[in-house]
C-alpha cells in the first residue's frame, strides 16, 4: 500500500539539489531507511545514471516503496531490501553512496554508530555518506519547530530527539569518516545535509 509524507514533498527539491553536487557520477546509491518510498522515486528520476537502491526494516514501508516504484517504473530504482542499520548483513553490500534521510532522530543513539561503521564497509575510498534530517549543534539551545519537535520525540521515548552535528561526526570520524560539508536546506527549519567522506 502506498504510504505518503508531507515533508518528503516539502523538501525533495532542496535535498536533490544539494546532493547534486556530492553524489557520484554513476554506481549505485544505498539508501538505508527510506520509509514512504517517496523520496527512493524522486531521486532515482532525478539521478536516472545511478542505480537506487532503496531499503528499509519496515515491510510495511518496502510495500509502499515498491508500490510508488510500480507506478513510477523507473529502470534505475531497484526492489527495496530489508536491512536494518544495527545489523551487520547490509555491511557485506558495496556502493558508490550511502544516504540516510529522516532516520536518526526517530531511532536509538547506537543507530548513529552503526550507520557510520556500516558505511566506512560499503563506501570505496572517496565515498560520501549523506545524512539528511534535523540537526542540533552542541551548546546551542534548541528553538521553535526544532525544540517543540524534540519536546515531541523524547516524550515518546527519552533514547530519540534531534541529534547533534558533532556527536554523528565524532562517531563518524572512529570509523575513518571526516565531515566534508554541512548544509542548512531552506525547506524544513532546522533540517541539514551532512556529507562525510570515507578515507583512502
Amino acid at each position: 500500500m502506498k504510504r505518503t509524507a508531507k515533508l518528503a514533498l516539502r523538501n525533495r527539491e532542496a535535498l536533490a539539489a544539494a546532493l547534486d553536487e556530492f553524489l557520484p557520477e554513476t554506481g549505485e546509491v544505498l539508501e538505508l531507511g527510506s520509509g514512504t518510498g517517496e523520496h527512493a522515486v524522486f531521486l532515482a528520476a532525478r539521478f536516472p545514471a545511478l542505480a537506487w537502491q532503496p531499503s528499509d526494516p519496515d515491510p510495511e514501508a518496502r510495500a509502499s516503496v515498491r508500490a510508488w516504484a510500480k507506478e513510477a517504473r523507473l529502470p534505475n530504482l531497484r526492489p527495496p531490501l530489508d536491512l536494518d542499520l544495527v545489523a551487520p548483513a547490509w555491511r557485506r553490500r558495496r556502493a558508490g553512496a550511502v544516504l540516510c534521510v529522516n532516520v536518526l532522530h526517530v531511532t536509538p543513539p547506537a543507530c548513529a554508530a552503526a550507520l557510520c561503521g556500516g558505511a566506512a564497509e560499503v563506501l570505496p575510498a572517496g565515498g560520501p555518506l549523506c545524512v539528511y534530517g534535523p540537526f542540533s549543534h552542541r551548546g546551542a539551545p534548541l528553538a521553535g519547530r526544532l525544540a517543540r519537535f524534540d519536546a515531541e520525540l523524547r516524550a515518546h521515548d527519552p533514547a530519540l530527539g534531534v541529534r547533534e552535528v558533532e556527536a554523528l561526526a565524532e562517531e563518524a570520524a572512529r570509523a575513518g569518516l571526516r565531515l566534508e560539508a554541512e548544509l542548512e536546506l531552506p525547506a524544513v527549519e532546522g533540517d541539514r545535509l551532512l556529507v562525510f567522506r570515507r578515507g583512502g
